[in-house]
């Protein structure tokens, strides 16, 4: 909304040497968002001054171009004898006589242009005669009093309004700062002169002037309206006048400002219309008398209606949409633009003058359907004043009677469907204070909301009506926060709340953090991604149709269409974010995620959509509830190209499945606990190069290469690898218990067992484990060997390091060999292993 300063004045006594800044501050301070200042002639300095054209003379050049060499008189700025200055002008509008803007040597232009005398077209040019582009103050010559020029014309100003030497920044207005303010949508009534100059009248404390107007009786003799539809219109008002002069010009004042508003000027029956509408927020609409055909109704578009608005385009007509129709169906679509078929024209003598309160949705609604906004739907999806709908007609008509020679036809008609005032509002007269921190007293409380214009009765607890001007103050908060701004937020202390005392990390959270912390010491980077997912991205998973990643929940209004579902399963996400960078020239990845998957229910039905208008049912919330996607926290991690780097100490080492493995068995050591690996063929992981994770009996995860086909699809390097685990699945570890450390020394025995090639390695380490029984303190497989002409075909040979040692005394060969013999005796019982010669 933009306001000129002069105009703001003349409804609020603004003290006296404020300046615009100060204005401007003073609405910040009471809550109003300021965008900026501006100065009509800012960028402008140096000597401009009124001219008036003497004679010139067309002068044809080499190029085809015909200048004018000018005589200027500028009163007290012509030459030292008194003649007038010669002044080379391209353009062609003006005829002797005319008064014009000239810039003299040495005054700048906005934009930094300086003004010199110089030699142009074999004469020195002493000034220059300005367009409104050329003095910062338009683009469009249409809407300056006395002015038609082109875009690049000499602005013309109106015979008699200045003498030459004058200042012609008065007469044009570029001496009225002008503010631009920002608007938010529970505040519609600053969209309006009057609304913003309530806002500066209680910013200072002083005087406000309300907008006036003599209103005749309210009669049906005007034109008759009807309100078919109350739903989308309760108030219908309208005046006539006759007579009206279609030549009459907008006045001067008017034109300038509304074009300070960034409002062209049209005619002078339209611009009435905008100007009242910027003065008091009612948006007005003018029909030609002679094209409405029988009464006016304010309903909603029936089946099958058109409408050809003013911006000349037909529109087919929603159900919904409000309009304005007359006898032969609608004529303006209601709140938001007129009709082409009852348009103001150049020959219009009578006119039809209407303002409503349309339902605000009903407007918002209709404006969004056509991708139409205009002055007037701004204003009234913000709703308006139902009470200033007289005001704004009497004011209107009273400007066309005295600048357009029209003549107000008896009678004022106004339908009424809904006479309803606001409620009174309840507040305790302290809470203000208590919520501010600040002390404010009753007194204060009372005048302030006085001050906004409500109306205050009772005592330690208030009863308040809100104006009519104010929808939206409802409740007593919202009264709080009208006393809170007036008082000055700058004036309430700035204190901290307390923290209220937390109870630290819980064990779920600690684990998490140390499955983070130890996935980045062993070099993988963490990264976030979006926890949407394409439609197939199970497809591109090679996930089979019986595989409950597959059944992932749709979003209704997703941020992204190409991103519809919610995630079951991390890779997804991680996998997307290695294709990237491996697009971006990245090639060696080691990279790591956590975060929820979201696994729907099996077997769970649709959500329900309870309405708003009680408290949903036990059973409906159950409902809802049981539709609620299970939400586990999963870790996974992706492997690609080079593990290690290459370099002067030789060739790198590829990135393989074991490194998958070996992360998954870094988070388990986070948990305190121990994996069990085992073969396993499970999507999108290769089929023989795919661990089955498992935690006691429980799977958590699986690991290994990924599937060529899925490493082909993405473009991701070959021998892709990744893991995924469900950190759910393993328990949270409380605090660390010191181990136990003998102080006797351990015994060192190595064993090679030879077992059949399918016989996994975890079975016949976990029956070694088991048959050594509690001397043996660790077990690790450091060596497989293979050789069909010592071992035999089909076979391979496993040598584990066995460490034992008790707690309590010095174990002795003897001791250690039968914990050994226990541990071959037990493979070979389980797994058919023979001790290798």
């Amino acid at each position: 909304m933009r306001a000129p300063i002069s105009w703001l004045a003349e409804h609020a006594d603004i003290p006296a040497g404020t300046t615009p800044r100060q204005v401007a501050e003073a609405l910040i301070r009471v809550g109003l968002e300021v965008e900026s200042v501006e100065s009509g002639a800012e960028g402008l300095s140096g000597p401009v001054v009124v001219g008036r054209v003497l004679s010139f003379a067309d002068e044809p050049q080499k190029n085809g171009k015909v200048i004018r060499w000018c005589q200027v008189d500028v009163g007290a700025h012509n030459n030292q004898d008194g003649t007038p200055r010669g002044i080379v002008c391209g353009a062609h509008n003006f005829a002797p006589g005319d008064l014009v803007v000239v810039s003299l040597p040495g005054a700048v232009l906005p934009g930094g242009f300086a003004i010199a005398a110089r030699k142009t077209y074999g004469h020195i040019s002493d000034g220059m005669i300005c367009s409104v582009r050329e003095l910062g103050i338009g683009d469009d010559h249409g809407d300056l009093p006395g002015s038609q020029a082109p875009l690049d014309g000499i602005l013309v100003l109106p015979a008699n309004s200045a003498q030459p030497g004058d200042d012609p920044l008065a007469l044009l207005g570029l001496d009225d700062a002008v503010l631009d303010v920002a608007v938010t949508t529970d505040r519609g009534y600053c969209l309006s002169i009057r609304g913003l100059a309530r806002e500066v009248a209680a910013a200072f404390g002083t005087a406000f002037h309300d907008v006036t107007a003599d209103l005749p009786p309210a009669d049906r003799a005007a034109h008759e309206v009807l309100i078919d539809d109350p739903t989308c219109c309760d108030r219908f008002s309208v005046r006539v006048v006759t007579g009206l002069d279609p030549s009459a010009p907008t006045p001067e004042w008017m034109v300038r400002r509304l074009r300070q508003c960034g409002v062209r000027s049209i005619s002078l029956a339209v611009d009435v219309t905008n100007y009242v509408m910027i003065e008091t927020g009612q948006p007005l609409h003018a029909f030609d008398r002679a094209l409405v055909r029988g009464a006016l109704h304010a309903r909603r578009a029936r089946p099958g209606e058109t409408l050809e608005t003013l911006d000349h385009v037909r529109r087919t007509l929603d159900e919904r949409d409000t309009v304005v129709a007359d006898d032969s169906g609608p004529v303006a679509l209601g709140g938001v633009m007129g009709g082409a078929s009852t348009e103001i024209h150049d020959g219009s003598s009578e006119i039809v003058l209407e303002a409503a309160h349309w339902n605000p949705s009903a407007v918002a609604q209709t404006s969004r359907r056509h991708k139409l906004t205009s002055e007037a739907s701004r204003r009234l999806e913000r709703d308006v004043d139902p009470e200033i709908a007289g005001v704004a007609l009497a004011r209107a008509v009273d400007l066309l009677v005295e600048y357009g020679g029209a003549t107000a036809a008896p009678g004022y008609t106004v339908a009424i469907a809904d006479e309803s005032v606001p409620p009174l509002i309840a507040m305790g007269v302290q809470r203000a204070a208590e919520l501010a921190g600040t002390a404010i007293d009753r007194e204060h409380v009372v005048a302030t909301l006085e001050t906004v214009g409500c109306t205050v009765d009772g005592g330690d607890v208030l009863q308040v009506r809100p104006p009519t001007w104010r929808p939206d103050l409802l409740i007593a908060a919202d009264l709080v926060e009208e006393v809170v701004r007036l008082v000055g937020y700058d004036t309430i202390p700035s204190v901290l709340p307390s923290p209220p005392a937390g109870t630290g990390l819980t064990d779920r959270q600690r684990f998490t953090r140390a499955v983070s912390r130890a996935l980045a010491g062993a070099g993988l980077t963490e990264v976030l991604s979006f926890p949407f997912v394409p439609a197939d991205a199970a497809d591109t998973l090679g996930l089979p149709a019986d595989d409950v990643r597959r059944r992932a929940a749709r979003l209704v209004n997703p941020l992204s269409a190409d991103e519809p579902d919610l995630r079951t399963t991390l890779l997804p996400g991680l996998l997307a974010t290695a294709v990237r960078n491996v697009g971006r020239g990245n090639r060696d990845l080691a990279l790591f995620e956590t975060g929820l998957v979201f696994l729907p229910p099996t077997g769970a039905a649709k959500a329900p959509a309870p309405g708003v208008e009680r408290r949903p049912s036990d059973a409906e919330l159950a409902a809802i509830d049981a539709a609620i996607p299970v939400q586990p926290r999963h870790v996974a991690a992706v492997f690609a190209g080079n593990a290690t780097p290459r370099g002067w100490w030789g060739d790198g080492r590829p990135a393989d499945w074991t490194d998958a493995v070996e992360a998954a068995r870094t988070i388990a050591r986070s948990a305190r606990a121990e994996l069990t690996v085992r073969a396993a063929d499970v999507a999108p992981w290769h089929p023989g190069r795919c661990a089955e994770l498992l935690l006691g009996d429980t799977t958590v995860g699986y690991a290994g290469e990924l599937n060529p086909r899925v490493v082909a699809a993405l473009g991701l390097p070959a021998r892709t690898c990744a893991v995924e685990v469900d950190l759910d699945a393993f328990p949270a570890p409380g605090p660390a218990v010191a181990p136990t450390i003998s102080s006797y020394p351990p015994v060192l025995l190595d064993v090679s067992l030879v077992v059949a090639e399918n016989v996994p390695s975890a079975a016949l380490l976990a029956a070694v484990r088991d048959g050594a029984g509690e001397l043996l303190e660790s077990v690790d497989l450091f060596d497989v060997y293979r050789d069909a002409g010592r071992l035999g075909p089909d076979l391979k040979s496993l040598t584990f390091a066995l460490q034992f040692r008790a707690d309590d005394r010095t174990l002795t060969v003897e001791e250690a060999t039968a914990a050994r013999d226990r541990a071959v005796a037990s493979a070979a019982d389980r797994t058919g292993a023979t001790l290798r010669a």
